[in-house]
């Protein structure tokens, strides 16, 4: 059984606190997603972050309400789905396991392999349908639903470098749920 959170004081933290304690929550976004297996922590202060250099139109969800989304297009391809911490941090949600309408994101991405599906912040937000429309939106409300464990974690979390930026890159802010066949990479 897990607890909805309906208080944003859990997202009213360190992004390297949350993205930590986001393992092993379950994200859905209109019912469909999954158990959160992979994220990556980006402080205000962080030169790989999309904030570093201040609020702009493209980051101002960085700057909203803790718990809220920010939602921005990589290399003008991929949407990639952020949970909002203090104001200019962020945590990205890189991987989830699929768990709930697996139809609908097969449908979604066009593949069929479970571990394909979710593996990667463009694959998990072209899986579950999430694009600009969502950034800003808080994520303890519909379409949104985040909930974390209510038990004591069974399973070890994996800490290890971030992917694909060029700064801060000595930086173990990446988490993973150690022994998940859905991590977008190895660490």
């Amino acid at each position: 059984m897990q607890a909805l959170i309906t208080n944003r004081q859990f997202f009213a933290r360190d992004a390297w606190v949350v993205a930590r304690d986001m393992i092993g929550a379950t994200l859905l976004v209109h019912g469909v997603g999954g158990i959160v297996v992979e994220t990556e922590a980006y402080r205000a202060d962080d030169p790989a972050s999309h904030s570093f250099g201040g609020r702009t139109s493209r980051n101002s969800a960085m700057f909203g309400a803790p718990g809220s989304a920010y939602v921005y297009r990589c290399y003008g391809l991929h949407w990639c789905l952020n949970a909002v911490c203090l104001p200019g941090s962020a945590v990205l949600v890189r991987a989830i396991e699929p768990q709930s309408k697996l139809d609908v994101m097969r449908a979604n991405r066009g593949v069929d392999d479970l571990r394909f599906l979710c593996s990667g912040p463009g694959r998990l937000c072209q899986a579950l349908a999430v694009d600009a429309s969502y950034d800003g939106l808080p994520l303890d409300e519909i379409p949104f639903q985040f909930k974390l464990p209510s038990g004591a974690r069974t399973s070890s979390i994996l800490t290890g470098h971030r992917v694909g930026i060029s700064k801060a890159v000595d930086l173990e802010w990446r988490f993973g749920l150690a022994g998940s066949s859905y991590l977008s990479r190895k660490f």
